[in-house]
């Protein structure tokens, strides 16, 4: 059999090829690149999708982070709680922002933030402005006591939704409309993913959203004049708004094809030395599947001789990272450290055929 990549973003774009190229032909003839009208039209979509009233194009997904927290007032000085598993993501923001991470470790079940680990740090920590609630691999984290939490604490809740595009929880809510703010991420392999980088804030509010468009737009009150410090220059630009409507409608689908390869392999794979991911359900659209072993390593090696790829999401938590030069060496995060010595994600995306989902068990099955 050919290799099996972890993704292939060639089979995504390739039914979308002629429509593709006729909207970035359009853009080009009409000679707006910049927050025109093929922006404004994807934020209406995106945010009626999400079940929120505003959606603000930028850059990335970690500009969208940044741009949230200043929009909920985080500053120089503050604290901001979020998790150490998702590759400095978050954490690169809210440097950004001149605030200062504080780690909360995760729930082993669900990889995503532990409330009793936040309502434990919000009571020591006098200064937590806010916190990122990251939904990892896809999986929703429990917003409700999470969202709780934060409430008696005074804490903004940003939701990190780079991975979760069109996650529904138990109450019917979309990923995204659930926290004070959100940050969505575009990058080609996310679950919407354009042809190139993009991003976007999501919120509820009319004064985040007006705060939020701003940031994006070097701090401007209106043209050229900057009232608000801290802004950036960084907006979604036209072409890809225009690729991201064509694609938004197939989302859907594309999310219950992951399920069903996502439940083939928890059904499936039968290894005493795999412990594989057992969670199912609409708040789950497995963006990725990641499998734990002890014997990682072996397992990967062992995939590759298959012909299977795959890959560690993530090696490294954030309060490892040599950037901080020991600074938070101190910190205890058990249940974090322990996925990062054994996660190993295998290929899960929309295009795999059934042949190929069982040439992956089957590899997992002979290891």
């Amino acid at each position: 059999m050919t290799p099996i990549p972890l993704n292939d973003l060639g089979r995504r774009t390739s039914p979308f090829r002629e429509q593709l190229t006729a909207a970035a032909d359009a853009v080009v003839q009409s000679g707006y690149f910049v927050l025109g009208p093929a922006v404004a039209k994807f934020e209406n979509e995106f945010a009626a999708y999400c079940g929120a009233e505003h959606c603000i194009g930028v850059a990335n997904g970690t500009d969208a982070l940044e741009i949230a927290l200043k929009s909920v007032g985080v500053s120089p000085g503050d604290q901001v709680a979020l998790c150490a598993n998702a590759a400095m993501y978050g954490t690169s923001a809210v440097l950004a922002s001149g605030a200062t991470p504080r780690y909360v470790d995760i729930e082993s079940s669900r990889s995503t933030m532990d409330p009793a680990e936040l309502e434990r740090i919000a009571n020591d920590c006098g200064s937590l402005r806010a916190v990122i609630v990251t939904h990892l691999y896809g999986q929703m984290a429990d917003m409700d006591k999470l969202s709780a939490c934060a409430a008696r604490h005074g804490l903004a809740v940003i939701e990190d939704c780079a991975q979760a595009h069109g996650a529904i929880d138990s109450r019917g809510r979309r990923a995204g409309s659930i926290g004070d703010v959100a940050a969505f991420s575009f990058y080609p392999t996310k679950n919407l993913g354009a042809i190139g980088d993009g991003g976007a804030v999501v919120t509820r509010s009319e004064q985040i959203a007006t705060l939020a468009r701003q940031y994006r737009q070097y701090g401007w009150t209106s043209k050229y004049d900057n009232r608000l410090a801290g802004g950036r220059n960084s907006r979604l630009d036209e072409i890809q708004a225009s690729f991201l409507s064509i694609m938004l409608p197939s989302l859907d689908t594309w999310n219950q094809r992951r399920r069903q390869i996502a439940a083939r392999y928890s059904h499936e794979i039968r290894n005493p030395r795999i412990d594989i991911h057992a969670c199912e359900g609409i708040d789950y659209v497995a963006h990725l599947y990641v499998v734990r072993s002890r014997d990682r390593d072996a397992l990967k090696a062992h995939l590759a001789s298959c012909g299977v790829a795959s890959d560690i999401h993530y090696p490294i938590p954030d309060h490892r990272q040599a950037c901080h030069q020991g600074r938070f060496d101190h910190t205890d995060l058990n249940a974090t450290e322990r996925d990062a010595a054994t996660v190993l994600t295998l290929p899960c995306f929309p295009e795999l055929t059934d042949d190929e989902v069982s040439h992956v068990i089957d590899a997992c099955n002979l290891f």
